[in-house]
């Protein structure tokens, strides 16, 4: 069965049923647009970051970071900082290994929003700002293979 207008599965699956790419929000960061990729074959997910600085405030590690949002736009920059969780050995799809910082956030997708661990990387190149991999949707989300932006589009609502 489909999912139906709401977004939701017409099984008794409580979670959400999202496209292979969908518009979502971090508000915690301040990114209230960024195109995500729902990547099932990347276990951790990724936002596109530059300038990455770990310092030290109050006694904890914090990353500053700048995010540009927006695929092939470089204008609109948003200064984000979080609190370091972690810095873990990541590999590529293309197999290249890369110790990137871990952070917690809020992720939100159409009208639900949990939190997630992020690791910030330079995804200049990529076809995508954000992945969203299998950690942060498991028992959230189903992905429809064959659908993008189920949940809405890139326009902001009024």
């Amino acid at each position: 069965m489909g999912p139906l207008a709401s977004g939701r599965s017409a099984s008794s699956s409580p979670l959400l049923v999202a496209g292979w790419r969908e518009w979502v929000s971090l508000p915690n960061l301040g990114v209230d647009r960024i195109k995500a990729k729902i990547d099932t074959g990347a276990r951790t997910s990724t936002l596109h970051a530059f300038d990455i600085e770990v310092i030290k405030q109050r006694g904890k590690e914090v990353v500053c970071f700048k995010v540009h949002p927006l695929q092939r736009q470089s204008r609109r920059v948003i200064v984000c900082q979080a609190d370091l969780v972690d810095e873990r050995l990541i590999r590529s799809s293309s197999g290249h290994s890369s110790l990137r910082p871990v952070i917690l956030t809020k992720l939100q997708v159409g009208p639900c929003v949990w939190e997630i661990e992020l690791t910030l990387t330079n995804r200049d190149k990529m076809g995508f700002r954000m992945l969203i991999g299998r950690q942060a949707i498991r028992k959230h989300l189903l992905v429809h293979p064959g659908r993008s932006y189920i949940l809405g589009t890139s326009k902001k609502k009024s």
